[in-house]
């Protein structure tokens, strides 16, 4: 019982991360509060892969009301015995926690390459990444921060909703992780059997 509720609580805490996510991604459309930078494409190219909206957030939902799903007792029997059915089940979740470490694994992937590039934003000479070519060491220099006219703030924007994104990321694989050892733990531990066993005759 006391795995089963570990379990479920894992599960749930997936949907709230994944709901943080897509809000979070949602905002990076809108620097400054203005949607007129999404529109004309002046954003960072790595907002356009969607992956705290996509992969993070509604692929994660789907994928955490599964686990949900699967760690509920009721459930319909695939085979000949219910241990056999938790089995599958188990197997089931442990699949879908390792798809799970992937989304979660591309999303993290994607928001620390746009950190380190540095916002899309407008300096003296027109529109480019001003910190593309700091390797991220304009993290660490305030002061070059001012080279970014506009958005208003756009750098201090992208920082702090990336760094959001990365720790809810970071959060999703951790809790997939333990998924995927708690149900392996379940399969190869408990009473249920691996294999189906043949009916006699």
């Amino acid at each position: 019982m006391g795995l089963q509720k570990c379990g479920g609580c894992l599960s749930c805490s997936l949907i709230l991360l994944a709901l943080w996510s897509i809000v979070i991604n949602i905002l990076l459309y809108f620097p400054d509060g203005k949607s007129w930078y999404a529109s004309s494409n002046n954003l960072n190219n790595y907002v356009w892969y969607f992956e705290g909206i996509c992969f993070s957030g509604i692929l994660m939902l789907i994928l955490a009301a599964l686990l949900i799903i699967l760690d509920r007792d009721i459930f319909h029997e695939c085979c000949q015995s219910e241990s056999c059915t938790r089995t599958y089940r188990r197997f089931i979740s442990v699949v879908l926690a390792l798809l799970g470490i992937a989304f979660s694994g591309y999303s993290l992937i994607i928001s620390t390459l746009s950190l380190v590039q540095g916002p899309y934003c407008r300096i003296s000479t027109g529109w480019e990444y001003a910190f593309k070519d700091t390797a991220g060491r304009y993290l660490m220099d305030q002061s070059s921060w001012s080279q970014c006219t506009e958005p208003a703030y756009v750098v201090e924007w992208n920082i702090i909703l990336f760094s959001i994104l990365i720790a809810l990321n970071s959060l999703q694989m951790l809790i997939c992780f333990l998924k995927v050892i708690a149900e392996l733990k379940r399969i190869l531990c408990g009473t249920y059997p691996v294999f189906v066993e043949p009916a006699l005759i």
